[in-house]
């Protein structure tokens, strides 16, 4: 009772104090810029972690909650005077590094070894995927948003390219198909559409971002070139020498030197392929690409965590920071007007026709094509790094993707991740003998 008591009077002698200390100042109060900064995270945060929780209570993927969570903010940021988020240049630095590190993760989780043990069929998945997408897409756009330079149509179309399978391994876990002839075509599918996504981007980024030397007298072949040419230097490269910079690190006694290292790998090549005129994400997924489990062997041998899970922390941070923020960029008030449903409706079609096409590269005796283009159609991480540099880009002195085009991407993003699960159960009902490929001997 006396505890309690005591605390009772410490609080009223704090506000006292803070009272007295507020009125007796002369010079307004004014919040400075780490101050908003703060509020920022704490709300974008806060937002990000209900959102994950009630889609996946619902059994949705996470960033897909983390969108639809921002976009409900987004709607109310005028009336709870909320706008400053938006406009905060250190909140979108926060939010471009944790696209960054998506990108390095993304990498991670892949191997150099994955893009060559991919057969025929992934590979031929993969291409058609890729280029049907960007053509149906492309084509869609100009159909719908005649008026928007074709700069533009192109830009969208090659937003839908990318598949993101994280929602289709979950559902095929689920299913018990995670080891059927489908399965693995998807799932090495997934690794060159990785690939060729981000040599996509990377040309995106060098026609459209602002450069000292006008991007029109450099050739589509020229930026093809130049990407391809980076990713192979970067992962021969990376590859010969990382090995040799990890064992001389792990002589350094500090915890901290895996991570140190592995974002310092990162952020070089992130730099280096901006300053060749490439998107700098490019360079962050080159990054994650090389670096495999081997590099951090040293590290775990002496009772470290190997560095994908010490990265872990930062991206539970600062990747949802960006997906809570496209999402409350999305102006929602474009769909009060059934003609503003038009776009993302066309766009996510074009997205399903894209990605259903690939099918016709499937050649594996037994597997279902049907089941294999459903689990190419959930657009991700990609499509909305490329919606949040679309509306940073100028064209004409103008965005490259203007409010209608930017939430018509984030649109594509929900449907397509709504619509796979029950596309793929669904295609796995139609036929119940899919063939599963046996598990090689020991």
């Amino acid at each position: 009772m006396r505890r309690r008591a005591a605390h009772v009077a410490l609080v009223g002698a704090g506000i006292a104090l803070l009272v007295t200390g507020l009125l007796w100042s002369r010079a307004g109060v004014q919040v400075d810029e780490l101050g908003w900064l703060s509020l920022g995270l704490v709300i974008v945060v806060a937002t990000a972690l209900v959102g994950g929780h009630l889609a996946g209570r619902l059994g949705q993927a996470t960033v897909l909650g983390e969108l639809l969570a921002g976009m409900v903010l987004g709607s109310v940021a005028s009336s709870a005077r909320l706008h400053f988020i938006a406009s905060d240049p250190y909140l979108d630095i926060l939010a471009q590094l944790g696209m960054l590190l998506l990108l390095f993760e993304v990498g991670l989780d892949l191997s150099v070894g994955d893009l060559f043990a991919v057969g025929p069929s992934a590979m031929t998945v993969a291409l058609i995927g890729t280029v049907s997408s960007l053509v149906v897409g492309a084509g869609a756009a100009a159909l719908v948003m005649p008026a928007a330079p074709s700069a533009t149509h192109i830009f969208m179309g090659a937003a839908l390219t990318a598949t993101s399978v994280g929602i289709t391994a979950r559902v095929l876990k689920d299913l018990g198909a995670s080891r059927s002839t489908e399965a693995r075509i998807v799932l090495g599918a997934a690794v060159v559409d990785d690939v060729l996504g981000l040599v996509v981007l990377g040309i995106a980024g060098a026609s459209f971002a602002p450069r000292p030397a006008a991007p029109a007298e450099m050739s589509i072949a020229a930026l093809i070139m130049k990407t391809v040419g980076f990713l192979i230097l970067a992962i021969v490269l990376g590859r010969w020498l990382t090995p040799e910079w990890f064992r001389r690190a792990a002589r350094i006694r500090s915890k901290g030197a895996l991570l140190a290292v592995g974002l310092c790998f990162c952020f070089f090549l992130s730099w280096a392929a901006s300053s060749i005129g490439l998107a700098a994400l490019v360079g962050a997924f080159a990054a994650g690409l090389v670096l495999e489990d081997a590099h951090s062997e040293m590290f775990v041998r002496r009772g470290e965590r190997p560095l994908n899970e010490l990265l872990q922390p930062m991206t539970s941070f600062l990747v949802p920071v960006f997906f809570v923020l496209v999402g409350f960029r999305a102006d929602v008030r474009v769909f009060a007007h059934p003609t503003a449903l038009v776009v993302p409706l066309a766009l996510t079609l074009a997205a399903i026709v894209g990605k259903l096409l690939c099918g016709v590269g499937v050649f594996a005796r037994g597997a279902s094509r049907l089941t294999i283009a459903c689990g190419m159609i959930p657009r991700g991480e990609v499509a909305l790094v490329f919606a949040a540099l679309g509306s940073a880009y100028r064209v004409g002195g103008r965005p490259l993707l203007d409010q209608s085009g930017y939430t018509a991407i984030v649109t594509v993003v929900i449907l397509t991740t709504l619509i796979t699960p029950p596309a793929l159960k669904w295609s796995f009902g139609q036929r119940k003998g899919a063939h599963v490929i046996s598990r090689p001997a020991a």
